[in-house]
């Protein structure tokens, strides 16, 4: 479906169903250099099982107009001002990697519109190398594939591969080659500049679940300790056998986490 947001249009997947505004309503929050479509599996199955469900293309993403937000707060607000749009009082936040760093942000800004967060791939600080922030601004190929290779935890990670015409690392590049040019350098900008982390965990007032891969080198789970040490309440899954690209690597384990966290339909 697509949204007025600050008078541009604005794209959410909402799963093959209508978002309906009187179910409880779950927004996915895409990463870097990435749109809706790594939550395919989630939104769908969430959508036809008693959801509202939204996922986003965030600005200058995927199917959404306008410039990319140069932002973590920024992208936060815009997310609030989705679910304005949308007709939705109070949603469940799911965010991958830099979408963590969104949840978390409007979570501890606006409690009032948020009723959980799960935390997929997170981090915090999300400090960017010198190397791929670079990059980024420089040779967006180049770090495309250093950020391709970092992602997963194999080149063959099953179920996929043994499909014929899938292949996770593969269709992930051909993800981020479709992001028009200019996009990843400000998303892993406002990653790496990112200083609330703490302070907004510190105002979480809704369950919070983390999901995070044993064999994440992009964000580590160490690298979150100091958010779950923050965040009251929190609970943590860890997935075994998964890098950064859990919703590909581990799409069914990254299901049944949410489903098991979030509230029933």
């Amino acid at each position: 479906m697509h949204l007025d947001v600050n008078g541009r249009r604005a794209y959410a997947y909402t799963g093959g169903k209508p978002a309906d505004p009187a179910l409880p309503a779950v927004v996915f929050i895409h990463g870097a250099q990435h749109d809706h479509s790594v939550w395919i599996l989630q939104s769908r199955y969430l959508a036809h099982h008693g959801r509202a469900v939204l996922a986003l293309d965030l600005p200058g993403h995927g199917r959404s107009e306008g410039p990319p937000l140069e932002s973590i707060e920024a992208l936060a607000t815009w997310v609030i001002a989705v679910l304005d749009a949308a007709g939705i009082e109070r949603a469940a936040l799911v965010g991958h990697s830099m979408g963590s760093l969104i949840a978390l942000e409007a979570a501890g800004a606006r409690p009032e519109r948020v009723s959980h967060i799960a935390l997929v791939g997170s981090a915090f600080p999300m400090k960017v190398a010198d190397p791929l922030l670079n990059a980024t601004r420089d040779d967006e190929p180049l770090a495309q594939d250093m950020v391709n290779i970092w992602t997963h935890s194999t080149y063959a990670a099953k179920p996929s591969n043994p499909g014929p015409g899938f292949w996770i690392v593969g269709q992930n590049l051909r993800l981020m080659q479709r992001i028009r040019p200019g996009v990843m350098h400000v998303d892993f900008r406002a990653c790496n500049a990112y200083a609330g982390g703490l302070s907004r965990a510190a105002q979480v007032a809704c369950p919070a679940l983390f999901i995070l891969g044993s064999r994440d080198v992009m964000t580590p789970p160490r690298a979150a300790r100091e958010l779950q040490a923050t965040i009251r309440g929190q609970r943590t899954v860890l997935i075994g056998a998964a890098g950064h690209a859990l919703m590909a690597e581990k799409p069914d384990e990254v299901l049944e986490a949410l489903t098991g966290f979030l509230p029933a339909a």
